[in-house]
């Protein structure tokens, strides 16, 4: 035992010199001719390798040591064992105090109370441990690029966020030294820019509609529908129109206008433009002004705005860009846009000027002039969205950087490529909103626009080089950036699947309560994010989302758990969210519906391919094939009133392939019919009117000229949405109880026709047992006879009436009986002195119509003996009704004893 205890004294004392010759390690390195980190060990990996080694033996050695409990106690009673650890317990005590000081932690560990000791000494090691473990993860964060103690660059009176680390926030430094790390700006308590603008944010579950109204640079004139602009603002909900009249009045006003009302402002002009050849030829590319020589302006007035648009339409080219922030806006904002012309940079705060900004239209749909941009798909939507303006004459510097087949397309690359310039992202994630803007925030705004003409020149000329001189592929070039100026911007609509193609964007498999409660969710996150004009993340994230779909927390705690951090709007909330959580919970649980997706239209049924195919014909179809229903379909069959057919199959059969009719053809979607182009505004009036005098509801309906918003349907705002689900849901329903109702029909007639097989069964039964308990005719006269005991012999040549013919069966039973009848016993002579002599007597009693009673209790003895034979009878193939050896002829009689 002491033998271990100095093995693991040793492997400390081993510890001890290596932290001695780390202490050391300075004082070495300060001699240029020692160029070892320790001495003994030439690096630090060869000193790490020798320190865990020590640690490792020390760890072996302290296993053997005596455990806790009776047998440390054993050896705690030897004196010289006490006094060696108490020696040693001090040497460590003294080694962590001095590891304690070495990292500025509270190291008083000796000189304690006896009593709480202990105690303190565990606190102040757990203190310690704390402190170490964290300057080590500090350590290691700056060895993998993070550097806590950079502080952002950020504007007065912000205060400083928390630092983002992960990949694409990471951005290595060519001289090898440690990375750099962009950071997310953002704005606290700032004012919402929503607020400041003259025209409300539409976040209504409606199409889109361009908010053009002038058209500058016309081809083709504006339809009128934009040109008189009081149409489209005054909405009948705008109006003192009760809500059931709202769509319908709205539809009347537009439906002359419905064609025109989603097709593209500039298609004529975008169809139609030719690009020149000074475009397509190679000139040379036109050096850029340094960016500390070039003069910026900020434009935040209408004047500078109409200033600008002047000096626009004097160039020939110029470069866009937009900054946009989505976090918090349903559809997003547009907060700034950045143009640079050859001479000058201009920054124009569109939160400011959000209403005047149809004024660049003039500019941005000339054709002489082009417009460079660098990814533009989500510039052309935000730019129709928010201002109404439209790009003509667009050359993507995205596409023209596909074109080339370059390593990458970002603006980063082309920047680096054609500028050797380093492009600062740090603000790329930044909040736009912030006004007055930062100086570092300009800076990257003009740098995104500032070089893009310079680029636009070198891709032009070196497309053209590319491909031999020829124009073909300059010429695609500018055939995609005119695709991408034909987008529109299309809204968000919310529909009864879109939760599906979210749900399977994550590829989680949910069961019936789950996915329900993800499908409530998300309505729930669409109406809320629509009404207060925020994002679904800002609301409720995706995520957060599918973490309480699967849980389903039975308390609002549980929600609140399964957020973190926690959304505001979801902790305002949280007791909305418990309730829909509830509701998804009282679903019946089944596993997860695999064809649902089929059902919604999601992936489309793939049909039969036969090439001779009729439609009656189904030897050719396979069984898997189903008829495809949409949402709003149930497959049931029509009820029909005393079916032969209910009772020929016991079995109910699923129907699958019959859809029921409409039974309310009121609020049914009425059927588009061409109208003849002969009759006039005033006769379709007129029939109108004539068809509203037929059905008095038919003036709240819409009419079948009228043309019905498809998407008013979906809006849950809509009184035709409200309407027509509500009959839905009623048709539903009728249509479910009349499942029911069949069901339970057929399986009472099931009961019933087994309840009626079971009395039949019962009736034979009870039949043929009180046949056997009734005495036939000829049981009866033999009982009779044998009790007044007049039998007499009967000749065989006479035959008499009473005296039916045997049958053969009879026949044949009596023939068995008399050769199974016993052997007869000798005879003795009967004694006739004590015998009844009126048994020989000749005189036959007539029968008498007459009473008598003493004939009457006669017949009742018989009667009862005929029974009693009756039960002793023998069973089998014998005859029931005649009994074999009941006919006195052909043998002895053996007269009874008296």
């Amino acid at each position: 035992m002491y033998h271990k205890l100095h093995s693991a004294m040793d492997s400390l004392k081993q510890n001890d010199t290596a932290n001695s010759c780390s202490q050391g390690a300075n004082l070495d390195a300060q001699d240029g001719e020692d160029k070892q980190f320790c001495p003994g060990y030439k690096d630090v990996d060869a000193f790490v390798k020798y320190g865990l080694g020590s640690v490792l033996l020390a760890t072996k050695a302290s296993s053997g040591l005596p455990q806790t409990g009776d047998e440390f106690d054993f050896y705690r009673s030897f004196p010289g064992f006490q006094e060696f650890c108490e020696v040693q317990g001090d040497r460590l005590l003294l080694c962590m105090s001095q590891i304690m000081q070495h990292h500025s932690c509270r190291s008083r560990m000796r000189d304690r109370d006896k009593l709480t000791g202990l105690e303190e000494r565990f606190d102040l090691v757990v203190d310690a441990n704390d402190v170490i473990l964290e300057k080590v993860g500090i350590l290691l964060d700056e060895a993998d690029g993070v550097n806590r103690s950079q502080q952002p660059v950020m504007p007065a009176g912000f205060q400083p966020p928390k630092i983002v680390v992960s990949s694409w926030n990471r951005k290595g430094s060519s001289s090898g030294g440690r990375s750099e790390t962009f950071r997310l700006l953002q704005a606290k308590n700032i004012q919402r820019p929503q607020l400041k603008f003259k025209e409300k944010v539409d976040n209504s579950n409606t199409p889109f509609i361009p908010k053009i109204f002038i058209k500058p640079n016309a081809l083709k004139p504006l339809p009128s529908y934009f040109a008189i602009k009081q149409i489209r603002k005054e909405r009948p909900e705008d109006l003192d129109v009760p809500a059931a009249l709202a769509d319908f009045i709205h539809q009347q006003r537009t439906q002359e206008h419905i064609e025109e009302m989603f097709v593209h402002p500039y298609q004529f002009e975008l169809d139609h433009l030719t690009v020149p050849d000074s475009l397509l030829s190679k000139t040379d590319p036109k050096m850029y002004k340094p960016i500390e020589e070039t003069s910026c302006s900020f434009i935040e007035t209408l004047e500078d705005l109409v200033a600008l648009n002047e000096k626009l339409n004097e160039m020939s080219e110029f470069a866009v860009d937009l900054e946009h922030h989505s976090y918090r806006s349903f559809l997003g904002v547009t907060s700034l846009m950045q143009i640079s012309t050859r001479e000058q940079d201009f920054i124009i705060d569109t939160l400011e000027l959000r209403s005047e900004m149809y004024i660049l239209n003039e500019a941005f749909t000339n054709p002489s002039a082009v417009k460079v941009f660098h990814g533009a798909d989500s510039d052309i939507e935000w730019l129709q969205r928010d201002f109404g303006l439209y790009v003509v004459n667009l050359f993507d510097t995205h596409q023209a950087s596909r074109a080339l087949n370059q390593a990458r397309h970002s603006l980063d690359h082309l920047l680096k490529h054609y500028c050797s310039v380093d492009s600062d992202k740090r603000y790329q994630l930044a909040d736009w909103r912030i006004r007055p803007l930062p100086d570092e925030m300009t800076l990257y705004a003009r740098s995104d626009t500032h070089y893009l003409l310079y680029i636009y020149d070198c891709m032009k000329a070196q497309l053209l080089d590319f491909n031999h001189g020829q124009p073909g592929l300059l010429q695609s070039v500018w055939n995609r950036s005119k695709d991408i100026s034909l987008k529109k911007y299309v809204k968000p609509i919310f529909t009864e699947e879109s939760y599906l193609e979210v749900q399977r964007k994550q590829k989680r498999s949910f069961n019936t309560q789950q996915l329900t409660a993800f499908r409530l969710l998300f309505a729930w996150r669409d109406k809320l994010a629509r009404q207060e004009d925020e994002s679904t993340g800002y609301v409720l994230p995706t995520h957060m989302m599918i973490k309480i779909s699967e849980e389903l927390p039975k308390e609002p705690q549980g929600i609140i758990a399964c957020c973190n951090p926690i959304p505001p709007l979801v902790r305002q909330q949280v007791n909305e969210l418990h309730l829909l959580v509830q509701e998804a919970r009282e679903m019946p649980l089944l596993k997860a519906e695999i064809a649902m997706q089929k059902t919604k239209g999601l992936t489309p049924i793939k049909k039969p391919e036969v090439t001779l195919f009729g439609p009656h014909d189904t030897s050719r179809v396979p069984e898997c094939t189903e008829p495809h229903f949409s949402a709003d379909e149930l497959p049931v069959k029509q009820g029909v009133f005393f079916s032969d057919d209910d009772h020929k199959s016991d079995d109910v059969q699923e129907i699958s392939g019959l859809v029921a009719c409409a039974k309310i053809t009121l609020f049914e979607e009425p059927e588009t019919k061409e109208i003849k182009k002969s009759h006039s505004v005033a006769q379709m009036k007129a029939r109108r009117i004539i068809e509203s005098f037929e059905n008095p509801f038919r003036m709240y309906l819409p009419s079948s000229g009228v043309h019905v918003n498809e998407n008013a349907k979906f809006d849950p705002s809509s009184k035709i949405f409200e309407i027509s689900k509500r009959w839905k849901l009623q048709t539903m329903e009728q249509q479910q109880r009349e499942l029911e109702s069949t069901k339970k029909a057929k399986e009472e007639a099931k009961q019933q026709a087994k309840k009626a097989a079971e009395e039949r069964h019962k009736a034979k039964e009870s039949y043929k047992e009180s046949l056997q308990n009734v005495a036939t005719i000829r049981q009866q006269t033999a009982e009779c006879a044998k009790a007044d005991g007049k039998k007499r012999e009967r000749v065989p040549s006479e035959a008499g009436p009473s005296t039916p013919k045997l049958s053969k069966k009879l026949k044949s039973a009596e023939k068995s009986l008399k050769t199974e009848t016993p052997p007869q016993e000798s005879f003795k002579a009967f004694d006739y002195s004590q015998s009844d002599l009126k048994v020989f007597s000749d005189t036959k009693s007539k029968d008498n119509s007459q009473f008598d009673p003493n004939r009457q209790t006669h017949d009742a003895k018989k009667k009862k003996m005929a029974a009693g034979k009756k039960g002793n009878s023998g069973a089998g193939n014998r005859s029931m009704s005649y009994l074999a050896g009941s006919s006195n002829r052909g043998f002895r009689h053996n007269w009874p004893k008296r």
